[in-house]
């Protein structure tokens, strides 16, 4: 058993001027909702979870996204509903979010 159930990682890396990065849509912003949000609603520490932003994870077509731990799934959010969503149904329900799924 590993010491998280769930290990989230962020990516807030920002690119060159003009080019397409997750740091454009206000990732660390919204990385720190989810920190805020996991604590409110007691998820996170030992055997819960883990939220860590991350360097460039080459998906920045794709970003902002968010990659879930030990499953691996792979997240594309937009807003503070779609970090919602995130959190109840998968971490809390064990359900993969199909419609932001990468």
């Amino acid at each position: 058993m590993s010491y998280y159930q769930h290990h989230l990682f962020v990516c807030t890396h920002q690119r060159e001027a003009g080019e397409t990065c997750c740091a454009n849509h206000d990732a660390q912003g919204l990385l720190e909702y989810a920190k805020a949000q996991l604590k409110t609603l007691n998820l996170s520490g030992a055997g819960k979870c883990r939220i860590n932003k991350s360097g460039c994870m080459d998906r920045c077509n794709k970003g902002p996204v968010i990659a879930v731990y030990p499953e691996g799934i792979w997240y594309r959010y937009k807003d503070k509903h779609d970090i919602d969503e995130i959190i109840s149904e998968h971490l809390q329900a064990g359900r993969v979010v199909e419609r932001l799924k990468v």
